[in-house]
């Protein structure tokens, strides 16, 4: 299953990049399940965002769905679920954004810098339990919300009131978000 994550992540790299500054998308008139698109227009740079950030939170998804079963602490099982339960919408929202054809940028195309975790990463992950997965889960998902925060910033020059609203709300709830991770470490190590 993570093979097929990773594998599947690095499909679109390069067409998304020779792309990326000659993309403007319509999308006006179109009904996304109630989601709201007062500008509909998307530039170049929100679609790449998109492509990059909706494997990234699917990546976040996965990891907080482990958390049902391994976490020990009641409070990073809490936190995993609001984890999913921000996060999996955010996916709908951005798929909304890609022109017919594109699909969600491979893993691994600029995701060095994003805190995604690699592929040993999501093995030692996924076969801990207990404290130990707790510990993992909040340095991976630390590192995971930071490069998220620096994803998001592709979007500073954006005029797109529905990116720019994601973009705030990323940053403001992965950043509280890290606080208490940061805190729910202290007391798990």
């Amino acid at each position: 299953m993570i093979r097929r994550f990773l594998a599947i992540t690095a499909l679109v790299a390069a067409s998304t990049t020779a792309l990326t500054g000659c993309i403007t998308v319509n999308n006006a008139g179109s009904d996304h399940g109630g989601m709201m698109h007062e500008s509909s227009d998307f530039n170049g740079t929100e679609v790449m965002f998109a492509q990059m950030m909706i494997p990234h939170h699917e990546q976040a998804v996965l990891i907080s769905t482990w958390a049902e079963t391994r976490a020990f602490n009641p409070e990073v099982k809490d936190l995993a679920l609001q984890i999913k339960q921000e996060q999996a919408p955010e996916i709908e929202q951005m798929k909304s954004w890609l022109p017919a054809g594109f699909e969600p940028a491979p893993e691994g195309h600029g995701m060095e810098m994003s805190g995604m975790l690699d592929a040993g990463q999501l093995e030692e992950l996924e076969a801990a339990s207990g404290s130990e997965f707790d510990r993992l889960f909040l340095q991976g998902m630390i590192a995971h919300h930071q490069g998220a925060i620096q994803m998001a910033s592709m979007l500073n020059d954006s005029t797109n009131e529905e990116a720019i609203a994601l973009r705030d709300s990323i940053v403001s709830s992965q950043s509280a978000e890290i606080n208490h991770m940061q805190v729910l470490l202290t007391k798990i190590q």
